[in-house]
């Protein structure tokens, strides 16, 4: 009896507390679009190899793949983010590990 007693208490309390997550995630706004912004790095282009669909950044932090400034080569999502960028260009851009290689998925010169 103490058994039923206590799950009933228990789904008592478990949905309203639902229903008010559900509610209050409806407001708020997604996490990933809040931190896509500060998910961006900023860098300095050292090379371009437009036939090799590589660049070579130096770069500081970047936050979402936990890593520490250096200087490396990235793989591109799309060759055609070369094509926004040169040599000695200032950059913002985001950079994620895909099958065990970085690879930067959008860059912009920054402003």
């Amino acid at each position: 009896m103490k058994t039923v007693a206590m799950a009933l208490l228990v789904a008592a309390f478990a949905v309203p507390a639902a229903a008010q997550h559900a509610q209050h995630s409806q407001h708020a706004p997604a996490p990933a679009a809040a931190s896509a912004a500060n998910d961006l790095a900023d860098g300095e282009v050292r090379k371009v190899d437009k036939a090799a669909g590589k660049i070579i950044l130096k770069h500081g932090e970047i936050r979402n793949i936990n890593m520490a400034p250096m200087t490396m080569v990235f793989g591109v999502k799309s060759p055609s983010l070369l094509d926004k960028v040169a040599v000695g260009d200032k950059v913002k851009f985001r950079a994620e590990e895909v099958k065990g290689d970085y690879v930067v998925t959008m860059i912009e010169k920054a402003k």
